[in-house]
């Protein structure tokens, strides 16, 4: 069974229609083609599927895509205006804060989520903010240290 649905995805509003069984990664991916966000474990252990759902990060693998009814949707895709990266994004560039990338949307949305409730996190507010996102190939070490120059200026 399908269901309609109206929400905002990365600033715009979209009404589309959903099976009510497909989670909101898999309409991300598979209806938007937004695939920024990644399916890792399927279950909400690595943080790759984080996106923000009203401005607070979410495992998207975990989350049914009917639940974005009514709700604002953003996406790595939804940082950027188009030629010019978010604070976030240049700056886990510029510390060589990604290695293989399949994280790095995840973790950029966690940072997201925090930045917007706490704009000027302490590190232990960091390292908790992206618990839940893991990092197989840099470490963590320049992550927190890209996050905290946003945070910092």
């Amino acid at each position: 069974m399908k269901y309609k649905i109206s929400f905002t995805l990365n600033n715009e509003k979209v009404e589309h229609e959903v099976e009510s069984h497909k989670t909101l990664l898999r309409m991300l991916r598979e209806d938007f083609d937004l695939t920024g966000a990644k399916e890792g474990c399927g279950q909400g252990e690595c943080g790759a599927c984080t996106v923000l759902l009203d401005g607070k990060p979410v495992n998207s693998c975990l989350v049914l895509a009917v639940d974005a009814d009514g709700r604002d949707v953003l996406t790595i895709e939804g940082l950027s205006n188009g030629t010019e990266l978010d604070k976030l994004q240049a700056s886990f560039i510029t510390h060589g804060a990604l290695q293989c990338g399949y994280c790095t949307p995840g973790m950029i949305m966690a940072a997201k989520g925090l930045l917007n409730e706490n704009p000027h996190p302490t590190e232990e507010e960091i390292k908790e903010a992206i618990s839940g996102n893991l990092c197989r190939c840099t470490g963590y070490k320049k992550i927190i240290e890209a996050i905290m120059d946003v945070a910092e200026k």
